[in-house]
């Protein structure tokens, strides 16, 4: 798997990606390791072990965003530091929410039976439409060996409808992904309305073995429909065949959001306690721009996002595509950081406000065209702000910062040589909230690999 590089900032000192929503990557290794084995390390992405947890971040007054960023001396090597920036998105009230014309794509193969697939997916389209209120609109679509309209879009207060079509869905056949995503999207496109929320949703393993194949095909088919204003979610489900990769690529170029679906309370979590941040766009084309001053800082690394990488040049070039953030919704990146110890210790010591990094961000609202210009806020990093102690760090630093590890130790990363499962333990025991039963579910998989693990 690709790793970001250390980067010298007097060669380099910006650091451009687009920021990601996405948690199938941690889900579906969650799955793997609960069953007893451990995932590929092809299938970690660091970005999204560290997103899939809520930070609880203050959220911002008066502008879509509000930044929190801090940093510490490693807990995994002492000569270099972590550095952490977060976003916490607006939070919208749904009473504020406009009205959603969603589009249920679903892969009804033979690939898709069982109660883990198809059963699974029966039971998150439920909790949706259980979501949804008067004036938004579902329209489902399937495919298998060929594509089918199952519903027309339909007003969501016509719940026995709609609970009927979905619960009437059976499996069989091969897979005929690349016709179903333009069927999908003609029907999206016919419930389109300017200023709310169209968007389709694609329930499958993202195995794709019959009809237009060609993944550049279906990328294709999706960018005209994303100009237009409509989004895409993609929700995985199944191991074995299961294609991440392809899943994940879909989300990306469909400006939209990517989960896997490993049970009911993973659909609770994505489909009704985050239902308005997991549908629900509050700015789009977000990009993050740090900016190291050589001076201070010897050299960086971004820690995971390699495939939301941006040029820097591209950083203020509106045209191009980068990440969506839904409301409520909140962002991580971590950097590993070393410094010129002698110019950043006093400055450590005496609580200096000089600047030793910049943060920018970029973003246009959601109904923003193309060309429209992107709005950019700046937040100077002084060094008031690292610690001398990760202790002394906030628990939202810490408990990234062990998330982080754990995802860089099974993507083996050749970057984390000597890092250990457990100083990931003992520092997510430190910070873990203890009402919060994903920390301890996390906690319980970090041990079933270190047993799995060789030392």
């Amino acid at each position: 798997a690709k790793v970001n590089p250390w980067t010298d900032p007097r060669e380099d000192n910006l650091s451009t990606f687009a920021i990601d929503v996405d948690t199938a990557s941690y889900t579906y290794a969650r799955r793997q390791l609960q069953s007893g084995y451990l995932p590929s390390a092809l299938s970690i992405r660091v970005e999204e072990f560290v997103n899939f947890f809520d930070y609880k971040y203050e959220g911002p007054t008066d502008t879509p965003f509000k930044l929190h960023v801090d940093g510490a001396i490693s807990p995994y090597n002492k000569d270099h530091h972590i550095l952490r920036v977060g976003i916490q998105g607006k939070r919208m009230k749904p009473s504020e929410r406009p009205a959603m014309h969603l589009t249920f794509l679903i892969d009804t193969s033979c690939s898709m039976t069982g109660g883990d697939r198809i059963g699974l997916v029966k039971t998150s389209l439920n909790i949706i439409v259980g979501e949804m209120r008067d004036g938004d609109t579902v329209a489902i679509a399937t495919y298998a060996g060929s594509t089918r309209k199952v519903l027309e879009p339909t007003n969501a207060s016509e719940k026995q409808t709609i609970l009927g079509a979905i619960n009437s869905l059976g499996t069989g056949g091969g897979t005929a992904m690349g016709s179903g995503m333009i069927l999908a999207y003609e029907m999206a496109s016919k419930s389109f309305v300017k200023g709310h929320e169209n968007r389709v949703i694609v329930f499958s393993d993202g195995d794709a073995n019959i009809g237009r194949t060609s993944f550049t095909d279906i990328l294709a088919t999706i960018d005209k429909y994303v100009k237009q204003g409509i989004t895409m979610t993609t929700v995985g489900f199944g191991i074995g065949n299961y294609r991440d990769n392809r899943m994940e690529q879909l989300a990306n170029q469909g400006n939209g959001n990517n989960f896997y679906v490993d049970n009911e309370d993973q659909a609770r979590r994505v489909f009704k306690d985050k239902f308005i941040s997991t549908m629900l766009t509050i700015a789009k084309d977000v990009k993050i721009q740090v900016e190291f001053d050589p001076d201070y800082i010897k050299s960086y690394r971004l820690v995971g996002y390699e495939n939301r990488d941006i040029a820097d040049k591209d950083f203020r070039n509106d045209k191009v595509d980068a990440g969506e953030l839904g409301s409520g919704h909140n962002v991580t990146a971590l950097y590993e950081v070393q410094m010129h110890k002698d110019k950043v210790m006093p400055l450590l010591q005496s609580k200096s406000t000089q600047a030793l990094i910049t943060v920018r961000l970029r973003y246009k609202s959601p109904d923003a065209k193309v060309e429209d210009k992107a709005t950019e806020l700046v937040f100077p990093v002084p060094g008031v702000n690292l610690y001398l102690d990760i202790n002394l760090g906030s628990w939202q630093m810490q408990w990234a910062t062990a998330v982080m590890g754990f995802a860089e130790l099974l993507r083996r990363s050749p970057l984390a040589t000597g890092w250990t499962l457990k100083q990931v333990s003992e520092l997510a025991n430190k910070a873990k909230q203890q009402d919060d039963k994903y920390h301890t579910e996390f906690l319980e998989l970090v041990n079933k690999a270190q047993s799995m693990m060789k030392p």
